[in-house]
């Protein structure tokens, strides 16, 4: 496996693979791998000729008050994984590689970011939409694979493929989750073993809402009602939002058919997490 720190090695690396068939791969991270980066890493290495990983703590994506300088970081863990995950490349540049002291662009996704995580963190969907811009210009990747448990970002960068005509397909993957529910995240190791017993009530939620829906339940109002019954139970765990929405455009749903998304974001103390879940249910024949 080698491993670029810089924008300039990993330009003469991508034009070494011009003349060499097959897709080559591409897996967006911010370190701190687990059980569901490497999920995304396996299923590359099962399509692509080459897979390539990025760790990097991307500043553009955190708001002043957040977690940026207490992030996880265990680059040398990070690196041994991805090679035993059979990783080709590993990209872990530093900042001021990245974003050098005169980088002015910031790349926007409008209407998909105003709702939910982009109304709790107003500038972390163009964090992210930017540094995906910067690493698919440089990786240009024919396959990226996503996560599904940050569905709306899957959803934005699904829409900035499109919108700027990028020629690659972004993968969407299933969620890892822990035996009880609670989705594999690098912020699961802030939890103490109190929180972490907290934190599954979400998952938990989720879950009674799918069965409600699939149980006939179409009213939102009364299946959202049911959830938050499940979340209501700790005082310990704040509730930021749970909504149902059009699994492809993230508007708020009054009655549900078809496929759905419920989107919920909760905080354990000082751990802010989320999760989501697709169902899919018939459409009310009234």
């Amino acid at each position: 496996m080698r491993v670029i720190h810089s924008v300039r090695n990993l330009h003469s690396w991508r034009r070494k693979q011009e003349s060499l068939d097959g897709p080559i791969g591409f897996v967006p991270t911010m370190g701190a791998l687990h059980d569901g980066h490497l999920s995304l890493i396996h299923r590359a290495r099962k399509r692509c000729r080459i897979v390539v990983v990025s760790v990097f703590v991307n500043p553009l994506q955190f708001g002043p008050a957040e977690d940026l300088g207490r992030y996880p970081r265990s680059f040398h863990a990070d690196r041994r994984l991805c090679r035993e995950a059979g990783v080709d490349l590993l990209f872990a540049p530093p900042p001021e590689e990245f974003y050098p002291s005169n980088f002015q662009t910031i790349v926007r996704v409008s209407h998909l970011t105003q709702r939910w995580e982009g109304e709790i963190r107003p500038t972390h969907f163009q964090g992210v939409t930017t540094v995906v811009t910067k690493l698919f210009c440089l990786v240009r990747p024919d396959l990226v694979y996503f996560g599904q448990k940050d569905y709306q970002q899957y959803l934005v960068v699904n829409q900035l493929i499109h919108d700027l005509n990028w020629d690659l397909r972004l993968i969407r993957c299933p969620t890892v989750r822990e035996s009880d529910g609670l989705a594999v995240s690098s912020r699961n190791r802030y939890l103490s073993a109190h929180q972490r017993v907290q934190a599954g009530l979400l998952s938990k939620a989720l879950r009674e809402g799918g069965n409600t829906m699939r149980s006939g339940v179409r009213n939102v109002r009364a299946i959202q009602s049911r959830m938050k019954k499940i979340l209501g139970s700790n005082p310990d765990v704040r509730l930021e939002y749970l909504a149902i929405c059009d699994s492809k455009n993230l508007e708020p749903l009054t009655q549900v058919g078809g496929t759905v998304v419920i989107l919920g974001a909760v905080r354990v103390g000082n751990i802010r997490l989320i999760d989501n879940l697709l169902v899919r249910c018939p459409r009310s024949s009234g």
